[in-house]
């Protein structure tokens, strides 16, 4: 899953000689929480929601509705935007975003060429949507999560399991955390009939133990 397939291409941005009231009108149009900021069109910065709004409050406490939009129109963009950019490219993953993003804690990040052109724009809510289009929420599939040995072949053989019974494997993830050492989680979704699904689940319980069956209604 390539940031390409994700982002938000035709990206709107602010200069950085724009006012404050500039980029909130163009947030606040766009529905938007960030702009890139530029100046002869390459990337200087960036600026959110919560940048501008934490700009005001220090210099408006003792100021008037009319004085406060003067301010607002009087202060630059170039003042308050995040100059050291955290950047990715069209040919990254998605998953390095998300880690990139749960590391530095932030919501969004402009996606450059190969010769420093922005691009596009993606965003956790694009990493929400990546998410749950690779898991297969929402589609007519049951969850199964079990687990087993982490070894060479372990997940081929559950695999081997649910196609015996018919099934097909929409979609298949597995993970070290939180489980005993030697071990994994393996968590996937499946088409099957709701027979195929009970027969499954004996299969996979007589091998592996407790197993975890959901349908998506049983998740809502």
């Amino acid at each position: 899953m390539f940031v390409s397939k994700w982002m938000t291409p035709n990206v709107i941005t602010v200069d950085k000689n724009e006012s404050l009231g500039t980029a909130l009108r163009l947030m606040r149009e766009n529905r938007i929480r960030r702009l890139p900021v530029v100046s002869g069109g390459k990337l200087v910065g960036i600026v959110s929601d919560r940048d501008l709004k934490g700009a005001l409050p220090s210099r408006a406490t003792s100021l008037d509705v009319w004085e406060l939009h003067a301010l607002i129109d009087k202060l630059k963009v170039s003042e308050i935007m995040t100059k050291n950019v955290v950047t990715t490219k069209p040919g990254a993953t998605i998953e390095r975003v998300a880690m990139i993003m749960m590391e530095r804690k932030i919501e969004g990040l402009p996606v450059l060429d190969a010769k420093g052109g922005l691009v596009g724009i993606v965003t956790e809510g694009d990493v929400f949507r990546a998410l749950t289009e690779v898991t297969g929420v929402g589609q007519k599939t049951t969850r199964i999560s079990l687990v087993l040995p982490d070894k060479a072949g372990s997940i081929m053989e559950v695999a081997d399991l649910v196609r015996a019974r018919s099934g097909r494997i929409y979609s298949i993830l597995s993970t070290k955390a939180k489980v005993a050492n030697g071990q994994r989680e393996l968590v996937m979704r499946v088409m099957l009939g709701a027979n195929g699904v009970a027969d499954l689940k004996k299969d996979l319980t007589s091998r592996y133990g407790e197993v975890s069956v959901l349908s998506d209604p049983e998740l809502a």
